[in-house]
């Protein structure tokens, strides 16, 4: 690859001694490197020796991003590196990591990149608006999914979902979560929705906390498209959070629409480990081998 560039999330990587060490090993076998910070941190980065460069100005060029840090790291990345179809690789420094292809004792398997020894993983990705008085106050693009909740003060909300233009029932509860396959293993399973297979095309709908004793998720087709109404916007506080980002405040007549995006992040896969094998090591703690 022409161009690689590390970064490396400064509160996860400390020193960005991670980072450091994927240089030395990419260099080893011919790649360039250059290190950009996934964002602008709040202080001071301790990166003695090291040139930090824009991370807008290094895309161009750049092969590949390798995000050092959790889920949440590539998830900032994922956006932009869709929007000009570079692959991300993840290297978990966090707790879970379902996105993360390498943990930190296995970035010796990054000299498969000069190689040409890994696979590239296409994930979708939504794209939500949010609709006011017949004009767009609102858009983003997801990889993991689009929630509709209420605020801390708030009781339960009550939402329409259509699909398309059927309506899929007035939910009654704390909230609702939109998400892709990806996100299927976030907030979506914490409020009991089904994991899908991360390189499958549907939506994931899963009520949060449901105020009814018919609290099903539902599986989609990725053709369709979501429209959620908060219909309490207004008398209470309701909010949009798409990939756990900052919460976008909904007003009364609000329509949050949700469709499958144009875009997709691209993942390299160094390794065979299937997605039943992330999800017993990850989940339960315990690694499984075979008889």
């Amino acid at each position: 690859m022409k161009k690689i560039v590390l970064c490396p999330n400064p509160y996860r990587d400390k020193d960005l001694s991670a980072a450091r060490e994927a240089a030395e090993i990419l260099r080893s076998v011919g790649q360039r490197t250059v290190f950009c910070l996934p964002f602008r941190p709040e202080g001071p980065v301790s990166a003695p020796g090291l040139e930090l460069r824009p991370l807008q100005q290094e895309l161009r060029g750049a092969e590949l991003l390798i995000a050092f840090g959790g889920d949440g790291t590539i998830l900032h990345l994922a956006k932009t590196a869709a929007s000009r179809n570079i692959p991300v690789l993840g290297v978990n420094l966090g707790s879970l990591g379902f996105m993360s292809e390498l943990e930190r004792n296995e970035m010796h398997l990054l000299k498969n990149l000069a190689t040409g020894e890994f696979k590239r993983e296409r994930r979708m990705m939504l794209d939500i608006s949010v609709e006011r008085e017949g004009r767009r106050v609102y858009s983003n693009t997801a990889l993991n999914d689009a929630v509709v909740t209420k605020g801390a003060v708030a009781r339960v909300i009550r939402m329409q979902v259509y699909v398309g233009t059927a309506l899929l029932g007035l939910l009654e509860g704390d909230g609702v979560v939109v998400a892709t396959p990806t996100g299927s293993t976030a907030y979506s399973l914490s409020a009991g929705g089904p994991i899908v297979e991360p390189t499958a095309k549907n939506f994931v709908i899963s009520p949060i906390c449901a105020h009814t004793i018919h609290s099903n998720s539902y599986v989609l087709s990725p053709d369709t498209n979501i429209t959620v109404i908060p219909r309490d916007a207004g008398r209470k506080p309701v909010f949009l959070s798409v990939d756990g980002g900052r919460a976008f405040s909904l007003r009364g007549g609000d329509k949050v629409r949700i469709e499958n995006s144009k875009q997709e992040t691209v993942l390299i896969r160094l390794s065979d480990k299937s997605i039943f094998e992330i999800l017993r090591t990850k989940m339960s703690g315990e690694l499984y081998h075979e008889e």
